[in-house]
């Protein structure tokens, strides 16, 4: 084993931040404004699916209301400026250090908060790059 099991959730968030973004980038399908808010939404909705895990009202409608939150920066984003999602992905990876502190949700994976705060940042990091890349050729942003 290359690396130790013991933070192997950060570098799984990272790679598959890197292999998500990049594969969209090659196949062309990062090209639409919808893609990077969609990714947002998607990411925001996960700790929804682990409240329905925990089965606790309270967790389900705490997480619904965060959810809600990300996909409304998600939208805005989409209607504005993408930038708005790059700051909400990077929003979401703080939120995810301070997560269980903010919600008691039994249903959250042990590792997942280092998950998910790799993949928002290094999916923001990402998505900021392809943006400034792609303003500095005139395209949209």
């Amino acid at each position: 084993m290359i690396f130790g099991s013991q933070h192997m959730e950060f570098f799984v968030g990272i790679a598959l931040a890197l292999l998500v973004c990049g594969a969209a980038a090659w196949l062309g399908m990062d090209r639409d404004r919808v893609f990077y808010p969609a990714v947002l939404i998607v990411t925001a909705s996960y700790y929804v699916v682990f409240a329905v895990i925990d089965g606790g009202q309270a967790a389900l409608w705490s997480e619904l209301a965060i959810a809600a939150a990300f996909m409304g920066l998600a939208v805005l984003g989409f209607k504005r400026n993408l930038w708005v999602v790059v700051a909400a992905l990077v929003g979401h990876g703080v939120m995810d250090v301070f997560h269980g502190a903010l919600v008691h949700n039994t249903g959250v994976p042990q590792g997942w908060p280092g998950f998910c705060l790799t993949f928002d940042l290094t999916a923001a990091a990402r998505v900021g790059s392809v943006l400034a890349f792609r303003a500095r050729a005139g395209e949209f942003a």
